[in-house]
């Protein structure tokens, strides 16, 4: 499989500076709201700021999110791509670069970073809270 890197529409999907900041609030959010219970046992006033700062940007990362997929989802249904592809309709080079866009970006590694921090600091939040509130 090509990588997007080869891809000639990588210049157009290309994870732009705007998408690193988000991401970094993503993950921030993400440590954030999983230390809340080991904070609780520390200081409830550490916990609480730990709550509101990860609340808070999963907010603005999943604002953020929701805005890059509307934008798709529009592109997508202005050029009527489901349809054509629905229909077995003859796309234009337009619809491949479309296509190739959103396949890019599907295959970000950024995001299957973003899901292993998030699957694996709540495997590790779930243990130290069973771990603190069962068994210490």
């Amino acid at each position: 499989m090509k990588k997007c890197i080869g891809c000639r529409e990588y210049k157009r999907c290309r994870d732009s500076f705007a998408s690193w900041i988000f991401f970094i609030v993503g993950l921030a959010a993400t440590v954030a709201i999983r230390v809340v219970t080991v904070l609780i046992h520390v200081d409830p006033i550490y916990a609480k700021i730990a709550w509101y700062a990860g609340v808070g940007g999963f907010f603005i990362f999943f604002v953020y999110k929701f805005r890059v997929n509307q934008a798709r989802a529009k592109l997508i249904d202005q050029q009527g791509l489901a349809d054509k592809i629905n229909d077995k309709e003859q796309l234009t080079e337009d619809d491949y670069s479309l296509i190739g866009v959103i396949l890019c970006a599907l295959s970000s590694r950024k995001e299957r970073v973003n899901y292993f921090f998030i699957f694996f600091l709540s495997a590790l939040a779930l243990l130290l809270a069973i771990y603190m509130d069962f068994l210490k």
